[in-house]
């Protein structure tokens, strides 16, 4: 084992180790929550990681998200992750995507060769698609709920989506997924009541670019450096624990 990861060696075992280092995680969207749960994954040793977003890193980006610094402003946000990725373990094979997951690009994927699919994207439609197509392939999968407007990381909880509440974005999962068939998915959410965000930003979205349109978006969400980030170590945590079946042997 290498000395990079003896530390976690030491909590997890050998076994579990060998099982990270033979994995394939899928991560669509490297943002806020994605980038940290990326970058958890990589530190505890996950063999391949695919990492599968558009959007490049913008300056409003630096307050939340770790692929984001003064050097990586303009870059593909696959890249500078991956970029990060080698630079924490260069034996990780990383597999970029540089694409806007939705229906109409779904085919494009093979979810069968993933052994974890994480959704970090913000997209309802792309989410459903994401969920669809991991439930026809038969892998696991586990979807961030909504994360902007809050300011309380310790309210996040890992739950099944059908025992959600208050989080907006979770009721219309629900509803969609019910629609669907879908029986259960595994999420991270919070039941903190999202604030109004206040400000010129906020107002007329100034703040930010949507970057596949070039335009300013309309209504952008706040967020801070200590929300997404534990979001995204939480589903981190939930992989690497689904994937060794770490707990179930202490």
């Amino acid at each position: 084992m290498s000395d990079r990861f003896s530390r976690t060696q030491l909590l997890f075992g050998e076994e579990a180790m060998k099982i990270l280092a033979n994995s394939r995680v899928a991560v669509f969207g490297v943002g806020g929550v994605g980038g940290y749960a990326v970058e958890a994954l990589a530190r505890s040793g996950v063999g391949a990681l695919d990492l599968i977003d558009d959007d490049k890193v913008c300056i409003t980006n630096i307050n939340r998200q770790i692929i984001a610094l003064g050097s990586t402003v303009g870059m593909y946000k696959v890249d500078a992750a991956a970029e990060r990725i080698h630079n924490i373990n260069p034996d990780c094979r990383v597999t970029c995507h540089k694409m806007f997951y939705m229906p109409d690009t779904s085919d494009k994927l093979d979810f069968s060769q993933y052994d974890y699919i994480i959704d970090a994207i913000d997209t309802v439609t792309g989410k459903i698609e994401i969920i669809m197509q991991a439930e026809k392939a038969g892998v696991p999968v586990i979807s961030s709920m909504g994360a902007g407007n809050k300011l309380d990381p310790t309210a996040f909880e890992v739950s099944d989506i059908y025992k959600t509440s208050v989080c907006p974005l979770a009721k219309v999962m629900r509803y969609q997924l019910k629609r669907r068939g879908i029986k259960k998915l595994k999420v991270v959410y919070s039941k903190e009541q999202p604030l109004v965000p206040q400000g010129i930003a906020a107002e007329d979205g100034s703040g930010e670019t949507d970057m596949r349109t070039g335009t300013a978006r309309r209504s952008t969400p706040g967020s801070t450096a200590f929300v997404p980030s534990v979001v995204g170590l939480i589903i981190a945590g939930e992989v690497i624990k689904d994937i060794t079946a770490i707990y179930s042997k202490k």
